[in-house]
């Protein structure tokens, strides 16, 4: 089965859909991942990104796409997750989906209050050695600034503080919010409820992908 799963930050995409992605065996597509990893394999679509990177631009929607193809084109179903963030990249995608003869089954818009959001975000925390993530209050360290995993200092993101937070959700209704209304019409649509607790989330999101 083929996934998009969008929702703004703080909402748990990337918990929940690796978690699902795991379950399923589909391949958890986050676009962060596949941009670092396409610029360090000096792909064709990561050296074009990387110039547009160097020189402090973003990277146009017809390499993004670029690079999720290479990901998706081969055997087995995909999630998406942080792609597409507006329309365009939305559109871009059916095309190249239609050009391969493959289609997106569920669209899932996972929402929650945005204290909700806040409060998620702000209390993340981030292992500099091995990425896993923590929580301040929902899943602590068992020993203050130090990863459960593989012992090494964990840190707050910049993009995590309060001021930011509330900066990147503006941005966010500006550019991403459209994409609710050029998919809440399409077939294979679901809205998530995801200001719940992780476990009851991830049940309704196994159930919107299976309904």
């Amino acid at each position: 089965m083929n996934i998009v799963l969008f929702g703004p930050p703080g909402v748990g995409k990337g918990t929940q859909g690796e978690r699902l992605a795991s379950e399923t065996g589909a391949s958890h597509l986050a676009m962060g991942d596949i941009l670092r990893a396409a610029v360090r394999d000096e792909t064709e679509a990561g050296l074009q990104a990387r110039a547009f990177m160097d020189a402090g631009k973003l990277v146009p929607d017809e390499v993004v796409v670029a690079m999720i193809e290479d990901k998706i084109t081969g055997d087995g179903g995909f999630l998406l997750d942080g792609f597409p963030r507006n329309v365009a990249q939305a559109e871009a995608l059916e095309v190249m989906l239609a050009g391969h003869d493959m289609t997106i089954d569920r669209i899932i818009f996972m929402d929650a209050p945005e204290k909700n959001l806040i409060d998620r975000l702000s209390g993340r925390l981030i292992c500099r050695a091995c990425g896993f993530g923590f929580h301040r209050h929902y899943s602590p360290p068992r020993e203050t600034g130090c990863c459960d995993r593989c012992g090494g200092e964990l840190y707050q993101r910049e993009d995590d503080r309060e001021d930011v937070i509330a900066n990147r959700l503006h941005v966010y209704q500006e550019q991403t919010q459209p994409l609710l209304a050029y998919y809440q019409d399409k077939q294979g649509f679901r809205k998530l409820d995801a200001s719940g607790e992780m476990d009851a989330v991830y049940a309704a999101l196994t159930k919107a992908v299976k309904d």
